[in-house]
């Protein structure tokens, strides 16, 4: 084995999935990995600003790493540029957590029909200053590199797309770790009674895993009068999240658990209580907060879109569905059958054994060698 690296993490939003990711990559790593971060608020800022910053405070630590570790949230060249006395010799990564290019339209509500964004030219100018750029699924990966054409003919000369092969050549992915196994002294010691079968929400409360849809469905079966039970997890960052508190008014007597938990522990408990997982999210570049819950036994019905095929690849083709009929007749179907649900979860499913491969027991041999290989230890 040979020797540990010293890896300096720069984060500009320190939060959420990019916080957690962090930690669990401090907590695995054979390498030593000291976080240079700014708190996790005011996201455009911080892509635009956050490198003026972070430069600073490296400089002052005078401390010198072996490899730089960047997120795609931060302005690399810039940040580059601003300490080059001490990096310019140095080893440098980006990790997408996810690209601009591809990310839901409302997030750039800055940016006029037809105008480039500054956001997309940061990550793309970002890639193109790194030695190395993971992604954490093949699909944002594949969506930046298929995106970054059609972007850059958006400017009227020397567009750079002869750049695009350089960033595909130093590109791979790095699927992202999780501390899935932190949520097994959670899991029930024995099977629970069959009463009727629990729905989880488990995402952030963003318009980008698509709310609407998801309450919609649930409505329509509760209209029908199927029985079940719902709980809403996830982050609220909103001022006023009105397709929740909407359906708290409509499905109050449904609804066991509505809002944040306050530990991870319940968090996990949540997760192996429930039964059914109907996603309706029209964008994940991976999907953390579904592997957490199939993990943990629940059964998901995907869009048969976006990341989600990679987490699940194989014999894995009745937990997808199309469109949102489909959709609300599989979970129909889920519900009236709920018995032989409860009977599947009794046992180790399929699927929660291809979710564990994410695991950061797994992972991190896959991370700590690619680090490794960047540096020529």
């Amino acid at each position: 084995m040979s020797e540990a690296l010293e890896i300096t993490l720069i984060e500009p939003f320190l939060t959420g999935s990019h916080e957690v990711w962090a930690k669990g990559l401090c907590e695995h790593s054979r390498h030593n990995i000291k976080v240079l971060a700014l708190p996790g608020r005011n996201w455009r800022w911080r892509m635009r600003g956050g490198a003026i910053t972070l430069a600073q405070n490296f400089l002052a630590e005078k401390h010198q790493p072996d490899l730089l570790l960047a997120t795609d949230m931060l302005d690399f060249p810039t940040f580059l540029g601003l300490t080059r006395e001490q990096t310019h010799s140095l080893p440098s990564a980006i990790y997408f957590h996810e690209n601009q290019l591809e990310y839901p339209s409302q997030a750039h509500h800055e940016s006029k029909p037809g105008h480039t964004s500054q956001y997309e030219l940061l990550n793309f100018t970002s890639a193109l200053a790194a030695d190395a750029v993971f992604f954490n699924s093949d699909f944002n990966r594949l969506s930046f590199l298929e995106a970054l054409p059609k972007f850059l003919q958006g400017y009227p000369d020397y567009q750079g797309l002869d750049r695009v092969s350089e960033i595909a050549e130093k590109s791979s992915t790095l699927h992202l770790g999780l501390d899935l196994s932190s949520m097994d002294p959670q899991r029930p010691a024995s099977p629970k009674p069959i009463t009727r079968p629990l729905i989880l929400w488990n995402h952030r409360w963003e318009y980008d895993k698509n709310p609407t849809a998801f309450f919609c469905a649930v409505r329509t079966l509760a209209d029908e009068g199927l029985p079940f039970s719902l709980a809403i997890l996830g982050e609220n960052l909103r001022d006023d999240p009105k397709e929740f508190l909407s359906a708290k008014r409509n499905l109050g007597e449904r609804i066991l658990q509505f809002g944040y938990t306050e530990t991870a522990e319940e968090y996990a408990r949540w997760l192996w209580e429930a039964d059914l997982l109907p996603v309706t999210s029209r964008h994940d570049f991976f999907g953390a907060s579904v592997a957490e819950a199939i993990y943990c036994n629940t059964k998901p019905l995907l869009p048969r879109r976006l990341a989600y095929p990679e987490l699940l690849p194989g014999d894995s083709e009745a937990l997808f569905y199309d469109d949102y009929d489909e959709l609300v007749e599989r979970l129909r179907t889920e519900i009236q059958s709920f018995s032989e649900v409860v009977e599947s979860q009794e046992q180790e499913t399929p699927w929660r054994k291809q979710i564990s491969r994410f695991d950061w027991r797994e992972q991190i041999e896959i991370y700590d060698t690619a680090f490794e290989k960047l540096v020529g230890a």
